[in-house]
C-alpha cells in the first residue's frame, strides 16, 4: 500500500495549548525507508507521514489536527504522544496499531437510533489528545504505544476481521480516533467498498482543516459533551468547550453523519440542574429536537477515585429536564432502566425499541415509521416490518483478534 504524503497547511495558531514531549530516538528498525517518491510501506507500520502540520519557528512543527495546535520541536511529541517530529517532518506512530480487537453492540457506542442491535468491531490505538481526570479507558488513552501490547494491522485485514465475524460495521473508539485520522481515514475508505458503516466516537476536539476528510467515510458519530461550562472542560479534561460544540453544529448543518451526544455525568461536577438545562436549551437551538441526547452514569476510575457514583435518580432528572425542554429522544446508560433506555415514539409515544442495558428486548418498526400511528422516527433503521422481538438481542461484547 503506498503511504499518503504530509499535508502542510497555511493555520496558524495564536496560543500554544500544550507543551511537547521529548521522545526517545527510534530503535534499529522502527524508522521507514524514506525514498523520493514516499515511504516502502512493508518496511514497518510505525512511522506513518501525518497530515495536517506546516513547518513553524526555530525549526519546529505545528501540528493542525487538534485545536490544540501542538508546537512539535524535534525528537518531540505532541500532547497525544503518538504524533511526532523526526527529521523535520510529523509522524504518526498510531498507523497500522491497534491496542486490541472486540465485538460490541452497537449500543455500546452508544447509538440508539443507528442500525439498533447490530454488532460492530471495536478498536482503538493509545493516547489521546485530552486529559479527562475521569477517563474510562486511561489504560490505553493514557498509554504509549510502547507500553501497551498491540497488534500490528493493514486497513484490509481490518475490514476482514469485520466482514468475518459478522459485523455491520467498524467503531473507531477506546481512545479518540481523531488523533489516528489517517488510519481511521484509510480504514473507513475501504470498509466503505466492502458494504460496512463506520462509526466514529469521539470527544470532537478537532480543527475546521481535519475535520472534512476525518468524517468523509462516516455514517454515525456519537459525540461526548463532556460538560457545558468552560470551567469544566479546562480544568477536568484539559481542553476547551468552543471547538466541540462547534464540531456538533458542523456535524449537524454540514454534512449527512448520523449524530447522537453523550454527556457523562459527574456527582458535583456537571451534574447541576442549572448546567444541564442550558446545554439542553443550547442542544435544542443549535442541533434541533430530534438528535438523541445521552446522560450515562460515572463510576469513579483513573484521577478520580474520591467520587461516587452517579445516581440513577441523577439520570432520570437530567432525562427530564431534557424532555421537558423538547428534545424527543433522551436517553440514561450505564445502568438499568427500562424507561430511560427505550425509543418511543414521537407522534403517539408508543414503546417502540425497548433496551436493557445494551441488549434488546422489543423492536417494533416498519422501516423508519412507528406501526400505530405512522409517525417517522429519526435515525437509521432496518428496512422493512417488525413486530417485536424477531430482532432482539443479548447484548453482549467478546475479544477477537487478527491471528
Amino acid at each position: 500500500m503506498p503511504a499518503s504524503k504530509p499535508v502542510r497547511t497555511s493555520s496558524v495558531w495564536e496560543r500554544p495549548f500544550c507543551a511537547a514531549a521529548r521522545t526517545g530516538p527510534p530503535v534499529q528498525g522502527d524508522w521507514p525507508v524514506v525514498t523520493h517518491v514516499g515511504i516502502l510501506w512493508d518496511v514497518a507500520t510505525q512511522f506513518h507521514p501525518a497530515r495536517w502540520w506546516h513547518a513553524a519557528e526555530r525549526d519546529k512543527l505545528r501540528c493542525t489536527l487538534c485545536p490544540r495546535y501542538c508546537l512539535i520541536g524535534e525528537g518531540q511529541a505532541g500532547f497525544c504522544y503518538i504524533r511526532q517530529n523526526h527529521g523535520g517532518q510529523l509522524w504518526s506512530t498510531g498507523y497500522g496499531q491497534s491496542t486490541g480487537f472486540a465485538v460490541d453492540p452497537i449500543e455500546k457506542k452508544p447509538l440508539n437510533h443507528f442500525l439498533p442491535g447490530e454488532r460492530v468491531l471495536s478498536f482503538g490505538t493509545a493516547g489521546c489528545n485530552l486529559g479527562c481526570k475521569f477517563c474510562q479507558n486511561w489504560d490505553i488513552s493514557k498509554a504509549k504505544l510502547d507500553e501497551h501490547a498491540s497488534e500490528v494491522a493493514t486497513p484490509e485485514e481490518i475490514v476482514a476481521l469485520a466482514l468475518r465475524m459478522g459485523c455491520a460495521g467498524i467503531a473507531y473508539t477506546y481512545n479518540d480516533p481523531v488523533i489516528w485520522a489517517e488510519f481511521v481515514i484509510d480504514i473507513a475508505r475501504a470498509a466503505r467498498a466492502a458494504g460496512l458503516a463506520n462509526i466514529l466516537v469521539t470527544a470532537g476536539y478537532v480543527t475546521h482543516e481535519a475535520r472534512g476528510e476525518l468524517f468523509e467515510h462516516i455514517d454515525a458519530t456519537n459525540v461526548d459533551l463532556k460538560g457545558f461550562t468552560e470551567e469544566f472542560y479546562h480544568r477536568i479534561t484539559l481542553s476547551h468547550l468552543e471547538p466541540v460544540l462547534d464540531t456538533l453544529v458542523w456535524l449537524k448543518r454540514e454534512t449527512r453523519v448520523w449524530t447522537e451526544v453523550t454527556t457523562l455525568l459527574i456527582p458535583g461536577l456537571n451534574d447541576g440542574d442549572d448546567e444541564i438545562a442550558r446545554e439542553c436549551d443550547w442542544f435544542l437551538e443549535h442541533l434541533g429536537p430530534d438528535v438523541p441526547l445521552h446522560f450515562t452514569a460515572f463510576h469513579p476510575d483513573f484521577k478520580m477515585m474520591d467520587r461516587p457514583r452517579t445516581p440513577a435518580a441523577t439520570l432520570g432528572r437530567a432525562r427530564a429536564i431534557a424532555r421537558s425542554r423538547g428534545i424527543r429522544h433522551c436517553y440514561v446508560g450505564n445502568v438499568h432502566d427500562a424507561e430511560g433506555q427505550t425509543t418511543f415514539c414521537p407522534g403517539c409515544h408508543a414503546a417502540l425499541i425497548e433496551r436493557d442495558w445494551h441488549a434488546i428486548r422489543l423492536y417494533r418498526l416498519a422501516d423508519d415509521r412507528c406501526p400505530d400511528c405512522g409517525a417517522r422516527v429519526p435515525g437509521r433503521f432496518h428496512a422493512g416490518q417488525h413486530r417485536g422481538r424477531e430482532r432482539s438481542t443479548k447484548g453482549h461484547r467478546f475479544g477477537v483478534s487478527l491471528a
